[in-house]
């Protein structure tokens, strides 16, 4: 069993009190990567990241409240906080 598998039957075994902490949890680390972006300034480049942490962010909260599948909310938030991390560390260190 890998790891992703492992995480995903816990996920799935707290599904709602996973997904209390998780929309709280990436949604505060969304505001954060929109924070660092709009640091560096308002050109279409930052728009653009913007853009993306907004949608990919509302996309997680709309499969929570659509009660999607558990496996379909895992991976929305994995893709959300790989996002959210990624552009906020380039806006820190590298941009």
């Amino acid at each position: 069993m890998s790891t992703y598998d492992k995480y995903l039957n816990s996920y799935t075994k707290g599904f709602m009190g996973f997904n209390t902490i998780a929309i709280l949890g990436q949604s505060c680390l969304g505001g954060i990567a929109a924070m660092f972006v709009l640091q560096n300034g308002t050109s279409v480049a930052q728009m653009v990241q913007l853009f993306l942490i907004t949608i990919f962010c509302s996309g997680f909260n709309g499969a929570v409240l659509a009660q999607m599948k558990p496996k379909v909310v895992f991976n929305f938030l994995i893709a959300t906080v790989v996002l959210n991390l990624t552009l906020a560390l380039l806006n820190i260190f590298v941009i």
